[in-house]
């Protein structure tokens, strides 16, 4: 088990509003910055960052769609974990 690796992506998705975003890709399959910036309320700026921290833990992946970039989960172990911690 790589516990560095591990620990990472725990630590991204410790923040309420990763953990949102992530959890509307499984979701949704995929989706576009801008449709997460409607969705979420909170400035193009901001998300992207999110996305930025989140893609360079392999959490998501991105593929570019004419001028849109589109993001979905690259790791199918992101949504047994997100389905494990949604389960009450």
């Amino acid at each position: 088990m790589d516990f560095e690796k591990n620990s990472e992506i725990l630590k991204a998705l410790g923040h309420p509003m990763r953990l949102k975003i992530v959890t509307g890709l499984i979701k949704e399959g995929e989706c576009n910055v801008n449709k997460m910036v409607k969705n979420l309320g909170l400035p193009q700026s901001t998300v992207s960052q999110h996305l930025g921290i989140l893609k360079s833990r392999g959490i998501i992946k991105q593929k570019k769609e004419g001028v849109l970039t589109c993001y979905s989960i690259s790791d199918k172990r992101i949504k047994d974990l997100v389905s494990i911690i949604s389960r009450e």
